[in-house]
């Protein structure tokens, strides 16, 4: 069995290229997990995203309560927590999805 010690620095240089190749992140993906309005990575880390979750979970009364009330939630702290801009921002993006969700029932 080898151990780690064991390696040649050859080796090693060209395990950790190999593997540094194979985890790094394209630059758009790694920039999608660094945007905390529209795509926060927390929200991201199975197949599903959370958000489609919640809906799927909801009916479509409830999903716009949800909504709504985030809408609120972040306008109502946007002045309190040291982050206007992107609190204002997330309201926005809830605003937005409400928005979405009820021009598509209305067509």
């Amino acid at each position: 069995m080898m151990r780690l010690n064991d390696v040649s620095p050859a080796e090693w240089d060209r395990v950790t290229k190999t593997g540094l190749e194979h985890w790094a992140k394209p630059a758009e993906e790694e920039a999608k997990e660094l945007d905390p309005v529209n795509n926060p990575s927390h929200y991201n880390t199975g197949e599903i995203e959370c958000i489609d979750a919640i809906r799927e979970s909801m009916s479509s009364v409830a999903f716009k309560g949800y909504l709504k009330g985030n809408c609120m939630k972040y306008l109502w702290r946007y002045d309190y927590k040291g982050k206007q801009v992107q609190d204002l921002q997330k309201a926005g993006w809830y605003l937005t999805k409400l928005t979405a969700i009820v021009t598509e029932e209305n067509n």
